[in-house]
């Protein structure tokens, strides 16, 4: 770690950008390419490494575009439209296959040749989908927690269920040949091409599983293809990454790369003035003009693919009823939270889609009206009498999260609710079903241009909120199989906006808050461009000092 002296505080306080050096390692005399530190609020929740294992907002910075790579992969810098990745094209064969060459000569970390061999076993049973079949929509159980050591390769429970989440009807991979694969469902899908290019379908090295002593093991250090490689991970403290030389996109810009944890918002910006870190991440809108006083450093970010959310357990006897979980919509004051909290520099989005679905967006829709006395008027409905509902809450794990559950306490009060936020340590207390589980917070993101990457995928009958216990609809996930299945767009289209009725109106499985934003500070003197995404691109191209 570096450590300010008090000459490089007073000299970076006084705004003087010519004062900042980035530190430099010495391993050979020909390498002089720099370290950075990274302030980060998280590095992961699931104190793994596992792509599927660990499916959040803090993974996606620390294995994008650094760790993990796709076949289909996105422009990072640009507006996440897709790219050739690990493959170099593809094609449709049918309704039901896709056909992708392999880039010849990429290496995995550990030297080896990626080949279709490691392609099919990246989507075998044994590294992803265990015991379960395509085709079967109910509901697959699992609950969040930390995995514990194991002695083999047992897959934890969330792996195989993010697995069909993410593929719920592919029967297998094939080889073509060395350099080709193809990828086999076993019904219709318009959007396998997305699915392949979506957070959790990447590649790794069969030799690398083969050879980890555990699943854990592996887990904490996973054989990928990315331009930087695993050196030391410290769960809950720091993960450590090194340039990867043989990276078949270009010799990598920076020597390491530290993710530090840091949970508290001042002290990532006080180690970034201090010069402790380079970057600082989860910045609150409130916080970047202050930084921005300062000349050496600039705030980059905005918003991105992702939307928060109030998300309800119906479990909860104060919850079961539709009239109770309606009424909470109605109380929300979304555009005084972005105009109070994000000044501004977010917006209210229309439900839980984004406009690059095309045609599928629904132009039309909005989120529940702010409207108290209609609130009111449903907890009349609903027979409340005024019981505690608990909010589980987590400190500041998105960006004014403890702010926004303040205010929205105080908006549920002003209609009668008496709704009590409950302090939890991480997500496995938030997760946990107890009786105490009514209300928490999450957010959503869509992985690709279509509604299966978001509202399917994480409310459907197994996204992650059914598979936690907290909601089922019979007529939404009716829909939802009819999303993932048919190639009819404008049929799709009307079942889309039936399921977001059901789901953000009529039985509330959660309701929008506003568009998530994220942003990062840095020393203006490196040259390095956001992406708009919470992912942090630190390849050739994309860092100079």
């Amino acid at each position: 770690m570096i450590r300010p002296t008090r000459r490089s505080l007073l000299s970076l306080g006084a705004g003087a950008a010519g004062a900042f050096v980035l530190p430099r390692i010495s391993i050979g005399q020909a390498d002089n390419r720099p370290s950075i530190n990274i302030a980060v609020q998280k590095v992961t929740n699931s104190n793994t490494l596992d792509v599927l294992r660990e499916q959040s907002n803090v993974g996606e910075r620390v294995f994008f575009s650094s760790l993990w790579e796709a076949l289909i992969s996105k422009n990072w810098r640009g507006d996440l439209s897709v790219r050739p990745g690990l493959a170099t094209e593809w094609r449709r064969v049918d309704d039901q296959t896709v056909e992708l060459k392999l880039r010849q000569g990429v290496k995995f970390h550990n030297g080896d040749e990626m080949t279709a061999e490691d392609v099919i076993f990246s989507f075998s049973r044994e590294r992803m989908f265990a015991s379960t079949e395509a085709k079967n929509r109910s509901t697959i159980k699992a609950f969040e927690q930390i995995p514990a050591p194991r002695p083999g390769k047992e897959l934890p429970a969330e792996v195989p269920a993010a697995a069909r989440r993410i593929w719920p009807d592919l029967i297998r991979v094939e080889a073509v040949d060395k350099y080709t694969v193809r990828f086999v469902n076993a019904t219709p899908d318009v959007t396998l091409e997305g699915r392949l290019s979506r957070y959790g379908s990447d590649i790794m090295s069969r030799r690398g599983w083969e050879e980890a002593a555990s699943y854990l093991d592996w887990a904490r250090k996973p054989i990928t293809t990315g331009p930087y490689k695993v050196v030391e991970f410290r769960p809950d403290v720091s993960l450590t990454l090194e340039a990867h030389d043989e990276y078949w996109g270009g010799r990598p810009p920076i020597k390491r790369i530290r993710f530090v944890e840091v949970p508290e918002v001042s002290s990532r910006v006080n180690g970034l003035v201090s010069g402790q870190y380079q970057f600082a991440c989860d910045i609150p809108p409130d916080q970047i003009t202050g930084i921005e006083k300062n000349a050496a450093f600039e705030v980059q970010g905005g918003t991105i693919m992702n939307h928060r959310l109030t998300v309800f357990d119906k479990n909860h006897p104060q919850l079961a009823n539709p009239l109770m979980r309606r009424a909470f919509t109605h109380a929300i004051d979304r555009q005084a939270i972005v105009d109070s909290l994000w000044a501004g520099r977010t917006r209210v989005p229309r439900g839980l889609q984004w406009e690059f679905y095309a045609d599928m967006y629904q132009s039309d829709w909005t989120v529940p009206e702010y409207n108290p006395k209609t609130a009111q008027d449903l907890l009349k409905q609903a027979n409340y009498k005024g019981d505690p509902i608990p909010y589980r809450l987590l400190n500041n794990y998105y960006t004014n999260q403890v702010a926004t559950a303040q205010v929205l306490v105080e908006m549920w009060k002003a209609v009668g609710l008496n709704v009590q936020i409950e302090t939890k340590e991480n997500w496995t207390q938030i997760m946990e079903r107890t009786p105490t589980r009514a209300v928490r917070d999450w957010s959503n993101s869509a992985p690709f241009n279509d509604p299966v990457s978001s509202l399917v995928a994480q409310h459907g009958p197994n996204g992650q909120q059914q598979q936690i216990g907290e909601f089922t609809n019979a007529e939404a996930n009716k829909l939802a199989e009819f999303l993932e299945t048919s190639t009819d767009r404008a049929a799709r289209r009307t079942a889309f906006r039936r399921m977001l009725e059901i789901c953000e109106r009529e039985d509330p499985a959660y309701t929008v808050l506003h568009q998530n934003a994220t942003f990062t500070a840095k020393p203006k003197s490196i040259k390095w461009k956001a992406a708009p995404a919470f992912a942090m691109d630190f390849r050739a191209g994309n860092f100079e000092v």
